[in-house]
């Protein structure tokens, strides 16, 4: 089983990853996973942590000339702040963070809770599903996550191929899909640091060329549906997850939400063997399975929960009222978070990759890959 845990503390040394069930002989570029590092410390409305730090991933095991060779891989990446032993404590818990809570859960100081509840952790999960990126392009399958909505402001809809939206997103200081209309956005943006407030907004992934049978029907924690919602709803900030028409399938008829089943013989040789849909409001996923189709999926993050003009609070020591303590923040961090959702994403995907074609080497799994491909091409044309 492929899968991740991670270390490390906002303040600390470094952020630390280690991947285990990644299969052998893919050969791994750290450039590839420092860009996504870069994205990440982009965006309109980030705050002056990301003017000290300089993401690099270096990967201390796992290798051997550059390539996988089935142990674990151990992804590190250095922190330049480092100062959490000289760091006070905070005194008054901020409404919406985890201080309050975690500090009763461990019974621990503030301080202890946020510098690992702290978003600087979702640099190794950035790191992870970038090298995940790397396994599922040797499989055709791309991903792209950008920004639809900051505030209340709504982008439209956009067209094009992948790569053609790829290109817009990353014209973008918001990273949306229509770098001309993020004018009002970044004007909002201002007027909430001048405010002293924070924003949220929604952010779409879409991931093409997945193949059919990606997760399972038989059994409620193997459904990628639902691997994927409890990973996207992990990241910190995350308050919804919806894949395809969501929340808006619940006002529709049968008849206008459900994706109607044509064939195409031009396509036989692609992932989807041939079977197209007009529409797809499911999101590329049925009973947990996925349906060859793109998987559509959007996350709804809240404000940050840091600000500079805080809610009331309590002192801790005191039980007395006070505004809340107040830590260095973004005002917006939208952008970033639609690099972590991408890359979260994207591990979830591969881990269903493996789980589905298996093996401990990557000619296993792309021997399985094609003879499942066969076979399931000729599925019902036998005669019974």
């Amino acid at each position: 089983m492929l899968r991740y845990l991670t270390a490390g503390e906002s303040h600390g040394k470094a952020m630390v990853a280690l991947v285990e069930g990644f299969p052998a002989g893919v050969q791994v570029r750290t450039e590839p996973i420092d860009a996504e590092l870069r994205r990440r410390q982009g965006g309109y409305g980030r705050g002056g942590r990301q003017q000290i730090e300089t993401d690099r991933v270096e990967i201390l095991t796992g290798l051997w000339r550059g390539q996988t060779i089935g142990s674990p891989i151990t992804l590190i990446i250095y922190n330049k702040d480092v100062r959490i032993d000289q760091l006070d404590d905070l005194d008054s818990p901020r409404p919406g963070h985890g201080d309050l809570s975690g500090a009763m859960k461990y019974l621990c100081p503030i301080r202890g809770i946020l510098e690992r509840a702290s978003a600087r952790e979702t640099v190794a999960r950035v790191a992870v599903g970038a090298l995940a990126k790397q396994l599922l392009e040797l499989f055709r399958v791309k991903t792209l996550g950008y920004v639809v909505q900051v505030g209340p402001i709504r982008y439209p809809e956009a067209q094009g191929s992948l790569e053609e939206l790829r290109q817009r997103r990353d014209a973008s200081l918001v990273y949306s899909l229509h770098p001309d209309q993020d004018g009002p956005v970044q004007e909002l943006i201002d007027q909430c640091r001048r405010e002293g407030d924070s924003l949220g907004g929604v952010i779409e992934v879409r991931v093409e060329g997945v193949p059919f049978g990606l997760g399972s029907h038989a059994q409620w924690d193997r459904k990628l549906d639902g691997q994927l919602a409890q990973a996207v709803m992990s990241i910190q900030a995350i308050k919804g997850v919806e894949i395809g028409l969501g929340f808006e399938a619940a006002g529709r008829r049968g008849s206008q939400v459900h994706d109607p089943i044509h064939y195409d013989p031009s396509l036989a040789d692609t992932p989807c063997l041939g079977f197209v849909r007009p529409t797809n409001n499911a999101g590329g996923l049925e009973a947990g399975m996925s349906n060859a189709q793109p998987i559509v999926l959007r996350a709804a993050m809240k404000p940050i929960s840091t600000l500079a003009r805080p809610l009331a609070s309590v002192n801790l020591r005191s039980r007395r009222p006070e505004l809340a303590s107040y830590e260095r923040s973004d005002v917006c961090a939208i952008a970033a978070a639609s690099v972590i959702v991408e890359n979260v994403v994207a591990f979830e995907v591969a881990r269903a990759l493996v789980d589905k074609f298996g093996g401990d080497s990557l000619a296993e799994m792309q021997a399985r890959w094609q003879l499942f491909h066969q076979m399931a091409a000729q599925l019902g044309r036998q005669t019974p």
